[in-house]
């Protein structure tokens, strides 16, 4: 088996940035499929049911993404690989607690995410979902 490298925080924040891209996509996309089933009508930022509808879609790309291949559009481009702490991929239930534990990370203030400073360089979020984020180096030729 292929000896992984945890990925550290600088590479996970690139890909932090390098996602904004697709997730902005899927929101437009996620919002032009609302508008046309409401008429064309604009949806008013009050709306707690098109909060949690845009919500969907993003936690259906991440969860989808990390089972189905173990990485999101980013983490491919920035060689980095989503799989539990025996190396396998990870079930929907890790996939799905792990959502939603990150969620919570990047709403304290990216609280969750500062633990990849620590030896191990696993963030909150991977700890508790029994994940880890490793780096892919380059295929030798």
């Amino acid at each position: 088996m292929l000896e992984l490298e945890s990925a550290g925080l600088w590479r996970r924040i690139g890909a932090y940035v390098y996602e904004l891209f697709p997730v902005v996509a899927i929101l437009f996309l996620a919002g032009a499929v609302a508008l046309a089933f409401n008429g064309g009508q604009a949806i008013g930022s009050e709306s707690w049911w098109f909060r949690f509808y845009l919500l969907a879609w993003i936690y259906a790309y991440f969860v989808y993404c990390w089972v189905s291949g173990g990485q999101t559009l980013a983490m491919r481009a920035w060689r980095l690989h989503v799989r539990n702490s025996d190396g396998e991929p990870l079930t929907f239930r890790q996939a799905n607690r792990r959502f939603w534990v990150a969620l919570c990370g990047w709403i304290a203030v990216a609280a969750g995410h500062l633990w990849a400073l620590l030896p191990g360089h696993r963030t909150w979020h991977d700890r508790i979902a029994g994940s880890d984020v490793y780096f892919e180096p380059k295929a030798k030729r």
